[in-house]
């Protein structure tokens, strides 16, 4: 497995590259680059298997290079190093294979090369086109990561900074906005009020509440949610399609 080592310091780099070394075949060292658009450029002079990537850099970081990298015929599975625990999320939002907490430990290290090796981003690609990928959620939970497939999710309602997704099973908190959500999931989602997104397989049907504010019913869910004057129309349209 070649392996492509992408930071803007050199202490970094150099420690990946000596434990890189140190574990040895099947892994090699490919490269090293000290930004995203060096990295870049070496991807495509020199091809990698997996990219080892800090996400924070000077120019181009680490985020934006993976993307483009994803774009390739073959893209490479991506680690993202960092030193910056609330910035695994962003990796997991940017399809990453797994992230590292600096400094990085061998043992983690190799745990994550054996992950990437099973399954490479090249894998993926080749089989995209015969299964159908379950969009993920993920959240902070107990000092680490938890992930719920969408489709799991019931809601999505604004809750001060985050947005609380409900599931059957409980609730998490996520950092990511509804308007974000709503634009990468929009087939999935449907607006109810400024506040809140209900994920449209749960949808079952209107009713009035006490003070005769619309209200949605959901699968799954005793609670109701409130319908604004503005989504009512697209709520009952939506509602007699699924008729």
């Amino acid at each position: 497995m070649k392996i492509l080592v992408v930071d803007d310091e050199v202490l970094a780099r150099q420690r990946l590259v000596a434990l890189i070394e140190e574990i040895g075949q099947p892994y090699q060292l490919a490269g090293e680059a000290a930004n995203g658009e060096e990295a870049l450029q070496k991807f495509n002079q020199i091809g990698a298997d997996l990219v080892l990537m800090d996400i924070r850099m000077p120019g181009m970081d680490g985020l934006e290079a993976a993307r483009q990298m994803a774009e390739s015929d073959h893209p490479p599975a991506v680690i993202f190093t960092t030193a910056y625990e609330e910035h695994a999320l962003q990796a997991f939002e940017s399809a990453a294979q797994d992230y590292l907490l600096k400094p990085v430990r061998r043992v983690r290290l190799l745990a994550a090369l054996q992950r990437s090796q099973r399954l490479t981003r090249s894998q993926l690609a080749a089989t995209a086109s015969t299964e159908t990928e379950v969009p993920q959620l993920h959240a902070s939970y107990r000092g680490g990561l938890k992930s719920i497939p969408l489709d799991e999710v019931i809601y999505l309602r604004a809750d001060s900074k985050y947005v609380m997704a409900r599931h059957a099973e409980g609730e998490l908190l996520l950092e990511e906005s509804l308007k974000g959500l709503q634009q990468r999931f929009g087939d999935l989602l449907l607006r109810i009020h400024r506040n809140a997104l209900v994920v449209r397989r749960h949808l079952s049907g209107l009713e009035k509440g006490r003070d005769g504010i619309p209200r949605v019913v959901m699968r799954g869910c005793e609670e109701t949610l409130e319908v604004s004057r503005r989504h009512l129309p697209e709520v009952r349209r939506v509602l007699r399609g699924q008729d």
